[in-house]
């Protein structure tokens, strides 16, 4: 499916809205895709954001309908491993130990990237809500009441195929999970969420390209470090 770069505010006199949970949803994905990759020394990775239309709940309606002025963002791409093998240990049967690390460390962090997305609307929750936000109280199951059907889906996908022992498995993923909420719970990462959600919420393009998203997440790294931060990797893979 192809996107035109085009201003999706059609119609003066409705303005753009972007609910603040989405925002929060999608700015954590961005974040972790960018900062979090980075922090691990990982590559760069093409990822962008998609606004369209919202639709009304095809349940309630025998044709679907748009809802004036409100719209949907969506990350779309970001993943480090675009295509799951059948099984993680055959794929890496015959590459060399320190290959089959680096791929280790990419299906992990493609599934703390998928958390982080639940997790930071988790968190925007919790705070406008002047509730408790840790591990205890949000923990893996719940974040299907955050946007994380579809995310929890995917990362289901990713654990089948990297551990095939389901103990194992749940194992990891609770790791993972206490990865994902260490990585939104940093104040310099959730300052750099917060002011990307509040970005995403007044775009008024149908795309947000990943370099302005990399010039930003940037910019807010600086800003919260002092510093610029070591990207790794002088590639965006697509």
């Amino acid at each position: 499916m192809s996107y035109n770069r085009t201003a999706i505010n059609l119609q003066a006199n409705t303005p753009i809205q972007i609910g603040r949970r989405n925002a929060y949803h999608q700015a954590g994905h961005a974040a972790a895709i960018y900062l979090g990759n980075q922090q691990k020394q990982l590559p760069a990775v093409h990822f962008q954001i998609i606004i369209t239309p919202q639709e009304r709940d095809a349940r309630q309606t025998a044709r679907i309908t748009r809802k004036p002025g409100k719209y949907t963002a969506k990350v779309e791409g970001g993943r480090l491993i675009q295509s799951l093998p059948l099984s993680f240990a055959e794929a890496t049967r015959h590459v060399s130990p320190s290959e089959q690390e680096q791929y280790r460390c990419a299906f992990e962090a493609d599934v703390i990237n998928l958390l982080a997305e639940s997790l930071a609307e988790a968190k925007y929750v919790a705070l406008r809500d002047d509730e408790i936000f840790n591990a205890n109280l949000v923990y893996l199951g719940v974040l299907q009441f955050y946007g994380g059907n579809s995310d929890l889906k995917m990362i289901t996908e990713y654990m089948e195929c990297f551990i095939p022992d389901r103990t194992e498995r749940k194992q990891k993923l609770a790791e993972l999970f206490l990865e994902a909420y260490s990585f939104i719970n940093k104040q310099s990462n959730w300052s750099a969420i917060t002011a990307l959600a509040e970005f995403i919420r007044t775009e008024s393009q149908s795309i947000i390209p990943c370099e302005d998203l990399i010039s930003l997440l940037e910019s807010l790294s600086i800003q919260a470090t002092g510093h610029h931060s070591k990207n790794q990797a002088n590639t965006i893979y697509r």
